[in-house]
């Protein structure tokens, strides 16, 4: 039994009815003035999906990770708030964040700090990501900008 732990994904091909974070601040962005924030101090590991799919091939060939819980994740935490102003900058246009309580999860189900540890996977896989978090939002970006159907800058879920 091969057993992973999946950090948030960065991804161009983010399924559009399970709104993530990353789709809904970029669509936001690219359309509006304003981007609807809720808390934006929790952090998150974020890793784009080729090196997420290149770390699940290594584990699925790899006699080492049988047994093993490992993590494929890019070992580096952006807080909430962060990434929004990331974003913002990289799509290049003057976008104002805003507070929005109704956004906000509720404190019980908030979780604060998602951060993966990947040495395991660098020992046992000599694997390691390889799409920093700036090149990984600019090709999505970039991939929303050519579907924009599949985004909805308005939809929030919880």
């Amino acid at each position: 039994t091969h057993c992973t732990s999946l950090n948030h994904q960065l991804s161009c091909l983010r399924s559009s009815h399970k709104v993530a974070v990353i789709s809904t601040l970029i669509s936001q962005a690219l359309v509006k003035e304003e981007i609807l924030m809720g808390s934006t101090t929790p952090t998150r590991d974020f890793n784009f999906v080729s090196d997420t799919v290149e770390g699940f091939i290594r584990i699925a060939e790899s006699e080492k990770s049988v047994g093993e819980e490992i993590n494929i994740g890019s070992g580096c935490e952006i807080s909430i708030g962060d990434l929004a102003e990331k974003i913002i900058s990289l799509v290049g246009k003057r976008v104002k964040l805003v507070k929005d309580k109704k956004r906000a999860r509720p404190k019980k189900s908030e979780v604060e700090r998602l951060l993966a540890d990947n040495s395991k996977a660098r020992k046992l896989l000599d694997w390691s990501p390889r799409v920093s978090l700036d090149t990984g939002l600019r090709k999505t970006i970039e991939w929303i900008k050519g579907h924009p159907h599949f985004y909805k800058p308005d939809a929030y879920n919880i």
